[in-house]
């Protein structure tokens, strides 16, 4: 008997996560077992249920998709991600790499591609979509770029940090923050001096552009 292969998504806009659905609905391949609006909860959705694929936004609250796929492919190493992004960069694609995942497509192309996406993560195999693919290429065949991307300051953030760049971005205060991390103020606030001086950033205005250029969080 053929394998069900078992997904969950994770988006923050319910039409997305309606037209995966409909897309696997109805297909004896696959079952979706879970969904979520915001990265942290697909982490916890994962660890829960032990999805076989796990479709993410890059761009959600609380923790972008890069960040969810670290820490679902920890603890999961079988599972395969799926990145969904409305915007690809040389950088944000081998971030996508970085973190575990094994396809990366534009949300535009989902609707048409989507289907053939979870079809090659089943077999384990990676995909991505012709214009993704085109960056890949590029950056491997230019060593300066890829020496470049790996210089970015993000490359010398910890998790933590990370975590909480993208929470000044969405205008959390160092409060709002503590409470849901579960951590002090104090902490907190370490934290944030940490990425900061790491970043070399005078202000949260300057983590927000940056958070922005990683795509973690939307201007």
């Amino acid at each position: 008997m053929k394998k069900c292969w078992r997904i969950i998504i994770a988006d923050d806009h319910e039409m997305v996560r309606r037209g995966v659905r409909s897309l696997v609905s109805g297909d004896d391949r696959w079952e979706l077992v879970g969904e979520a609006d915001n990265g942290r909860d697909a982490v916890e959705l994962a660890a829960a249920l032990k999805p076989d694929i796990a479709i993410l936004d890059i761009t959600m609250p609380l923790l972008n998709g890069l960040e969810a796929a670290r820490r679902i492919r920890r603890h999961l190493p079988d599972c395969e991600v799926l990145v969904l992004t409305m915007h690809s960069s040389r950088q944000l694609l081998r971030e996508v790499l970085d973190a575990g995942a094994r396809g990366c497509m534009l949300k535009t192309d989902a609707g048409e591609l989507i289907v053939a996406a979870l079809e090659a993560l089943s077999e384990h195999k990676p995909f991505f979509t012709s214009d993704v693919s085109d960056l890949l290429l590029g950056d491997y065949a230019s060593p300066r770029n890829v020496q470049e991307s790996l210089r970015e300051r993000g490359e010398v953030l910890t998790e933590r940090e990370r975590e909480i760049a993208q929470l000044i971005a969405e205008g959390k205060s160092s409060k709002e923050m503590a409470s849901e991390l579960g951590i002090s103020v104090l902490t907190v606030d370490t934290h944030r001096a940490n990425l900061m001086r790491k970043l070399d950033a005078h202000s949260a205005s300057e983590v927000v552009r940056y958070a922005i250029r990683q795509g973690w969080t939307q201007a």
